[in-house]
């Protein structure tokens, strides 16, 4: 049995997980970016860090079997599936209203900077600090010459789905990317889907 989370585009929402619980989080359309976070449930304050995941893992990018680490070198979260084409930007910010202004963009109701502090809210936490960067799930953001970044439309087509492993209690907290600057999710953003597994 599972219990599925709808994630309307441009909204966010949070899943508690105990460790070693399961969640999918499914591009149910095709082409949407998923911004993702996790905080320990103990201590909100560790997070899931992309620069101490590829620290631990000398990679730009995750794979199926990667542990994912925290803020505190802390296994947090397993990748235990994916069957997207695999490429899941770990260097971009996440939406905010400044980032909307400096590319001269008005900006939507709710960034995901937004969301997260929104949800995080809902969840009976506050988040006054500097945002994690989060796991931009589905982004295609490839390094090409010049060690310049592009971003391109996501790869991932309806019902691709990666698929996480808990390594200590968490809540995960997910935003369905709402931004068409660079086109990351085709020009319009379609929502995705958590289920908990």
């Amino acid at each position: 049995m599972s219990e599925t989370i709808l994630l309307p585009p441009g909204e966010g929402r949070a899943a508690r997980l105990a460790s070693g619980a399961r969640l999918r989080i499914v591009n149910t359309e095709g082409g949407q970016v998923v911004d993702t976070w996790a905080f320990c449930a103990d201590d909100v304050q560790e997070t899931l860090s992309m620069e101490h995941s590829r620290s631990a893992l000398y990679s730009l990018l995750f794979r199926p079997g990667d542990t994912l680490v925290s803020s505190r070198f802390r296994p947090m979260l397993e990748i235990t599936a994916d069957s997207s084409p695999g490429i899941h930007d770990t260097l971009h910010a996440a939406c905010s209203r400044e980032s909307y202004r400096f590319y001269g963009v008005e900006p939507p109701a709710m960034a995901c900077e937004d969301n997260l502090r929104a949800v995080l809210a809902g969840e009976g936490l506050s988040w006054s600090g500097p945002i994690p960067c989060p796991w931009n799930l589905f982004e295609h953001a490839p390094v090409i010459a010049g060690m310049k970044l592009v971003d391109e439309p996501s790869a991932a087509v309806a019902g691709d789905y990666v698929e996480l492993a808990a390594r200590m209690d968490l809540i995960v907290v997910c935003s369905a990317c709402p931004s068409t600057v660079g086109d990351i999710s085709g020009g319009v953003p379609r929502g995705a889907e958590i289920l908990l597994l």
